[in-house]
Order: structure tokens, then C-alpha cells, then sequence
């Protein structure tokens, strides 16, 4: 079937049809649109399916589309990007992934940016705001606290002060989420709600409103979403209390799994994700993950070195950044040398290229492992992700639901659904137990309990460095393994179009490489123009030969260019030489080596 037969999802369609009578001038009434859809169910396309629509009908301009995190930036750009996807709607737009600079979406259908990106330049992002009938897509909305009485305070609040505005002046607001509940129970910012509720329900059927759901159990009966296979692990864990290893009593042996949360429950938690337990727990997820990659590799008759797609990944979730790095050093101990620098990377806020290593992770066959916090938990969009280790503390629904969604995205190169699953190993805690039965009690599935097995692990008896809990973690062991899978219903639509071997850059990338060359080819005229200029050490040729060529483009920097101009400039420096036009340096102070040693230039040409 090609790409423009393939259906799509039930709430994508249902987002299609309302945009369609948006275009003809119907449901005029609809200034705002809430997509609440399961994570991993397919929402960042639903801003792809809006903009083209009413972009080509002329109901707004252009598109704003505000993330979080600048991974997620990249990710939406390439949404547009996608060319599978670009056929099956039939849309030629694109939109770039912009900065602060002037002029964000460069003459494209739009920009993506970040809510840190708003919130340090307001009033560059409203402007272009009020420029144009703008479609603004605020992705992962429940980030955003609601401000009036008792305004909080921090980050979180300054991005919704920054982004109102925006909210406002927008010809059409689109506002997607894969949960509608904020961790510390606030409102989200410009929802509708009911009054007279206990705790915040967001009001859905509010004048001006249209809401879209998309639920994990209509998302598993379409097949947009793999199956669950919870593997559990029980265990013990000692510790002392009150900071201090002297004079302190001993507490523990207790075990991580129990009938209901109690006072022993986090620090038993905290103590095995720092401990022998978590070395147990991560050696599960890291066999099972090698065990799968050998089964795939084995079906498609790869040799065991050879890199492909599909083979399946593991995502690590550590509680810190501390034991991130401890994880990191435990896989590299399971792994001869060449494998371990091929297949693992780490990613966290003090590394320098940690969005270098989720990019590699997300688009190429290498590596295989990522050990992350926080940071790769909402969003990341790495098809290949088959097991998860939940090496977390964090126990709130909608952070759980956005770390198992990491590994229940479809991949399109493992082979038939029928044949990919999800595979998440976590601490068998109450805590976490009580956030399966709800998955479990949302999708109405029943559990398929597997076998049982029993792990024997030998315990670590070096404590910890006292830790802000007010707790020294001593010791833990893993008990037992337990699996439970979810299934899902009866397949009722298709899958993403298949991605080409060789899908185009998306722009802001696009941009980089042009940049890139021009950067290179400028470079290349100076170092070939020294030796002939006899210019002393220091003489920083290739610094003017830039000043030149902004000077030549409308005094107009690389970094303000668009793709059509960079490409412009590589062709004109194919054809010419920046040396033939120093002369438009004159004048210019901070140039006046260059001008006084033009003759140098001069009689390059006389010669040639």
C-alpha cells in the first residue's frame, strides 16, 4: 500500500475533519483545540496535519510550535520534514528550528522554538506573533502552571508569563499533551475548568473548545502503540537513618515489594537504586536487550558486528546524574572495549554533547544504549527502544506514563507488530505497582501472569555517601523476577508510512551544512590567499574575508541567511575570489591592514 493510502489514526482523522471545516469557513466559533492523546500515540503529527490544511486554505499564515526541550525542537522540525508523511498529506511546508535570531522562520511556513527561547526573548516571538495570523502549538502544555492567585513561582512559572501573550494574540491555539494532570496539582495554563471540583478537571465542553482524545486503550486496539511486558523486580535493602553512620541504628533488612505504601517504602526505594539492587535490575534490562538484538540479528542473517536498523535499544532512566554515570560505568564493565565505545552514550545535563548523544540514539543504528535522567523522559522519539530500565524514583503518573511511552513507540524496521512488545524493568514497589493497575484498569485488559524466576545476587556492602534523604544507603539484593503483560485488542488501522533509507535534512539542519561549507570555502580562499599576500602570523585573513562576503550579501551574517542565500553564496564563491573585493572594506577601520595590502590582490589579477 503506498503512503498516501494509508489511513490515519482515529484522532489525527478527527483533527483533519475539524481543521476541513475550519477551511470551509465552518465550527467558526473554535479558537482553541486540546489534544489529549496517550503518549507514544502519534501527536506530533496532529501539528503537521493542522498547519497544511490551514495554511493552504488561508485561515492563518504560518505556524509557532512551542516545545519544551531542544530535543523536541528537532523532532518537530522533522515532522514537517518527513517524507512519507509529506506524500501520505500531501503538503510541501516546512518549518524550521529557530533561536533568538531576527526573522525565525526564514521564509518557510513557520518556526519551532523552546519555552526557555520565549521566555528570554518575549517580545521578539509576540511580535511575529502580531505579524501574522499564527496557528501556535504549545506541545506538552501540562508543563505550564496556570497564574492568578497563589502564582508559583520558578521556571515553570516564568515560561507561562512569557508564553500568555502569545496565547492571546494567536489566530488559533492547538495545545497538546499526553497527560492533563500536573504533578503538584495545579491548573494548566489556559485550560477551561470546572468550578465546584475537588481536584482540577479540565472543562471539555467549553464555548470556543474542541477537544480531541485519544486513550492508550483506542491507541492499542488501532495498533499505534506496542503491548507492555512489566518485568518486576522484587528485592531487600538496609540502610541507616539520621545521616550520620555513627551511633545510628541499622534499618533493614526490608523488602521493596508490599501490600501498601509505608513509611519504609521510599527509603527502601532510594537505597536499592543506589545499591547492589539497581547493578541486578540493570543487568536484567542490559541481557535482555542483548538477547533480543541476537534473535533479530539471527532472523535477518546479520553477522554479529554488522549495524542495523531494528535490532532494538535499551533506555536507561537513572535517579541522578551521579548514578547515571555509576549505571554508565557498570555497562561498560559487561562489554569488551570496542563494543562498549560503539554501542553506549550517555546523556545528561553536565555532559557537553548530551544532545548529540539523543540524536545519535533517536537516528542511526549506533548506539544502542542511552543512560539519561530526566531529560529523555518526555518526547524522545527513538522507535528503536525496546527496553526500558526504570532506575527512577520519581512515582507521578504522567512521568511513569512518559517514560514506559519511550519503548511503545511501533518501529518500522523490527519486523510485524505481532512480533515487538515493550519490555519495562522496574522495582516491584507498591508505588509503582499501583500505577500499573491503573494503566491496566485504563486499557481494560486483563494481566497474563508468566513465570516466575529467582535471581541470586550477591550483596554490596559499601555504604554511600550520606545523601539529603537523611538516610545512608547500606545494601540491597534482588529476590525475584516477575513478568505481566498487557495485550492489546483487535488491529483496526495502519501504521506510520515507512521512512525512506535516506530521509531529507530537516531545514535547520539543512542550514547548518550550508553554513558549514560557506564557513569552509571562505576558510579554504584565505589559506590559499596567505601565502601570496605574505601576511604575518595573527593576520586573521579569513575574518575579513567574512566582513567581505557579509558586505557582498546585503551585510547580511551566515547565521541570519536562509537556505536559498547560503546556497547563493556557495555558488558565488565557486565562481569568485573574496580577494577581488577587498575594496568594499574601505573606509573601515577595523580593516585597515586588508586595504593597505590590497595590492597584493591587484596584482594577483594583472597576473592571471
Amino acid at each position: 500500500m503506498s503512503a498516501s493510502a494509508r489511513p490515519l489514526r482515529s484522532h489525527q482523522r478527527s483533527l483533519a475533519e475539524l481543521v476541513a471545516a475550519l477551511a470551509r469557513g465552518e465550527a467558526s466559533d473554535v479558537a482553541d483545540i486540546l489534544a489529549a492523546v496517550t503518549p507514544g500515540g502519534g501527536k506530533s503529527l496532529l501539528p503537521v496535519i493542522a498547519a497544511a490544511r490551514l495554511i493552504g486554505a488561508g485561515v492563518v499564515e504560518r505556524i509557532v510550535w512551542v516545545v519544551p526541550r531542544d530535543s523536541l525542537r528537532l523532532q518537530a522540525e522533522e515532522a514537517f520534514a518527513d517524507p512519507a508523511w509529506r506524500a501520505a498529506l500531501g503538503h510541501a511546508l516546512l518549518v524550521r528550528a529557530a533561536d533568538n535570531a531576527p526573522d525565525p522562520a526564514r521564509g518557510l511556513a513557520g518556526y519551532v522554538t523552546t519555552y526557555q527561547a520565549v521566555a528570554a526573548a518575549p517580545a521578539l516571538h509576540l511580535a511575529e506573533m502580531k505579524r501574522r495570523r499564527t496557528l501556535l502549538v504549545i506541545d506538552e502544555v501540562h508543563h505550564l502552571p496556570a497564574l492568578g492567585d497563589g502564582e508559583p513561582d520558578g521556571e515553570a512559572a516564568a515560561w507561562s508569563r512569557a508564553l500568555l501573550p502569545l496565547l492571546r494574540h494567536a489566530r488559533l491555539r492547538l495545545l497538546l499533551s499526553g497527560t492533563l494532570e500536573r504533578a503538584d496539582g495545579r491548573r494548566i495554563l489556559w485550560l477551561p475548568y470546572r468550578e465546584g471540583e475537588r481536584a482540577p478537571v479540565p472543562d471539555i465542553a467549553a464555548p470556543g473548545w474542541a477537544v480531541i482524545g485519544y486513550s492508550r486503550a483506542q491507541a492499542l486496539a488501532e495498533r499505534a502503540v506496542l503491548p507492555v511486558n512489566f518485568g518486576a523486580l522484587d528485592g531487600e535493602a538496609s540502610w541507616l537513618e539520621g545521616g550520620r553512620p555513627d551511633g545510628q541504628a541499622r534499618v533493614g533488612p526490608h523488602r521493596l515489594s508490599g501490600p501498601a505504601p509505608s513509611a519504609t517504602t521510599r527509603p527502601a526505594l532510594f537505597t536499592a537504586l543506589r545499591t547492589g539492587f539497581a547493578r541486578d535490575l540493570l543487568h536484567e534490562a542490559f541481557l535482555a536487550t542483548r538477547r533480543l538484538r541476537a534473535a533479530r540479528r539471527a532472523a535477518r542473517g546479520l553477522p554479529p558486528a554488522e549495524a542495523a536498523r531494528g535490532l532494538g535499544k535499551l533506555l536507561v532512566v537513572a535517579p541522578d546524574q551521579a548514578r547515571a554515570q555509576a549505571y554508565l560505568a557498570m555497562l561498560r564493565g559487561w562489554m569488551p572495549p570496542g563494543q562498549a565505545a560503539r554501542d553506549l552514550r550517555l546523556a545528561v545535563s553536565s555532559e557537553p554533547d548530551a544532545h548529540g548523544a539523543l540524536a545519535a540514539f533517536r537516528l542511526t543504528p549506533e548506539p544502542a544504549v542511552l543512560v539519561t535522567v530526566a531529560m529523555a523522559y518526555e518526547g524522545l522519539d527513538a522507535p528503536e527502544v525496546a527496553v526500558v530500565a526504570a532506575l527512577t524514583h520519581i512515582r507521578s503518573r504522567p512521568w511513569l506514563e512518559q517514560m514506559i511511552a519511550r519503548a511503545t513507540r511501533i518501529d518500522p524496521h523490527a519486523g510485524d507488530y505481532a512480533d515487538q512488545h515493550a519490555v519495562i524493568f522496574h522495582p516491584d514497589d507498591p508505588l509503582f505497582a499501583r500505577f500499573r493497575e491503573r494503566i491496566e484498569a485504563e486499557q481494560a485488559t486483563a494481566l497474563r501472569r508468566a513465570r516466575r524466576e529467582r535471581l541470586a545476587a550477591p550483596r554490596d556492602p559499601r555504604p554511600l555517601p550520606q545523601t539529603d534523604d537523611g538516610i545512608v544507603p547500606l545494601e540491597s539484593n534482588a529476590l525475584g523476577l516477575r513478568y505481566a503483560m498487557l495485550r492489546p485488542g483487535p488491529a483496526l488501522a495502519l501504521v506510520r508510512p515507512e521512512v525512506p533509507p535516506d530521509p531529507p535534512l530537516p531545514p535547520s539542519a539543512a542550514e547548518r551544512r550550508l553554513r558549514a561549507r560557506v564557513a569552509a570555502m571562505v576558510t579554504a580562499q584565505a589559506v590559499e590567499d596567505e601565502a601570496e599576500l605574505r601576511v604575518p602570523h595573527g593576520g586573521r585573513l579569513a575574518h575579513r574575508y567574512n566582513a567581505v562576503l557579509k558586505r557582498l550579501f546585503g551585510n547580511k551574517a551566515r547565521a541570519a541567511m536562509t537556505a536559498a542565500e547560503l546556497e547563493a553564496a556557495l555558488a558565488w564563491l565557486e565562481r569568485n575570489r573574496l580577494q577581488d573585493h577587498l575594496h568594499l572594506l574601505d573606509g573601515d577601520a577595523r580593516y585597515a591592514w586588508t586595504v593597505r595590502r590590497r595590492w597584493a590582490g591587484e596584482g594577483r589579477a594583472a597576473r592571471r
